[in-house]
């Protein structure tokens, strides 16, 4: 049965929003792990939903805005205002490149998808970091980026596939993937 673009453009509202309320959520209900030097934002494991659909690419990027913003907000995000615009482009960036390497999969799962929000953020937020935080010279450059990639590996790559592998197994990959999300 085809869809109306109007009801296509409501599912595609619909999924961004969740996964953007999904994003901010665990990112603040986190915050302690999600913002500041050494960090593990756990919420970057839903970068993985970009290679299932595109609706993630921008509730990633909205979801990262709003956390960085309320995180600024609440004076949990230590690289201030900076943040909202590096962090969001990081994200959104990251995840464009993971939607775009959707079809490359090893045992079924979009592994290499997981590598964009890795590379990106370590290099953008350590970066970020090193200016905010100081002093800006090569070592604290690279130890802030390895911290951030670190923190990013384990959620990106552990996390993301973690829930990959939960999605393939529910069935709910392939719903994302049509843009299917009722049973009929």
């Amino acid at each position: 049965m085809k869809q109306s673009k109007a009801s296509e453009n409501i599912r595609f509202v619909t999924v961004t929003g969740v996964i953007a309320g999904l994003y901010t959520a665990l990112t603040l209900v986190l915050a302690p792990f999600s913002f500041g030097i050494v960090q593990c934002r756990v919420a970057e494991a839903l970068t993985i939903l970009a290679a299932y659909s595109p609706a993630a690419v921008t509730g990633l990027t909205v979801g990262c805005a709003l956390s960085n913003f309320v995180g600024l907000a609440m004076g949990a995000n230590t690289a201030g205002a900076l943040d909202i615009l590096l962090g969001t482009f990081a994200t959104g960036a990251a995840a464009w490149l993971s939607y775009r390497l959707r079809h490359i999969r090893f045992g079924g799962l979009p592994v290499l998808a997981t590598i964009p929000p890795v590379v990106f953020n370590a290099l953008i937020i350590g970066t970020e970091l090193t200016l905010v935080l100081g002093p800006v010279n090569l070592p604290t450059w690279f130890m802030w980026m390895g911290s951030v990639g670190l923190g990013q590996l384990i959620a990106c790559v552990g996390g993301g596939l973690l829930l990959a592998s939960t999605l393939q197994k529910s069935g709910l990959a392939t719903r994302l993937e049509q843009n299917r999300f009722t049973n009929r």
